[in-house]
């Protein structure tokens, strides 16, 4: 018999100054301006990057040469509390439309006129054997970290 071991969801938090509203526009909205750039999966450099605004949208970088190149799908749309986001993009970095992890991202009132930002990315087991090595690199300093790191100063300069 043998125990699967599930990994843990990585956990990063932020507190942005900017109410919920803004921060969630920030984040949605103008993803495409705050997003870093050498975070893709496309073939030529990336120019932008697109959360649509619903359920059942997509999110999806644009590269140089106009392509498309998708990396899920919006499971829930909730301005300006919560977005859940389906990343299916497996541990080599390529599309795969029939795996799910979930990013979910929090905005919380933190009482000072702020905003506390929590992203979780969960259901790393979807991901077999290359778990473990996908949840390190999502952990690192180059992964949520340096993503969040980014809406942070994009905050700042859409005051």
């Amino acid at each position: 018999m043998s125990i699967a071991i599930i990994p843990a969801a990585v956990r990063r938090s932020v507190t942005v100054e900017a109410s919920p509203d803004k921060a969630f526009e920030i984040f949605t909205a103008s993803f495409g301006r705050w997003w870093p750039r050498s975070h893709k999966i496309g073939a030529t450099p990336m120019a932008s990057a697109v959360i649509e605004p619903r359920v059942g949208g997509r999110w999806y970088e644009i590269g140089e040469d106009g392509a498309e190149c998708p990396w899920g799908d919006v499971l829930a749309w909730e301005p300006p509390s919560r977005l859940l986001l389906a990343w299916r993009i497996r541990p080599d970095w390529r599309f795969d439309p029939d795996l799910l992890t979930e990013v979910e991202v929090r905005f919380t009132p933190d009482g000072k006129g702020g905003t506390r930002v929590d992203l979780e990315h969960r259901r790393l087991e979807n991901m077999g054997d290359a778990a473990e090595a996908a949840r390190t690199i999502f952990e690192s300093d180059g992964g949520w970290t340096m993503i969040l790191a980014s809406f942070v100063k994009a905050t700042r300069s859409e005051r």
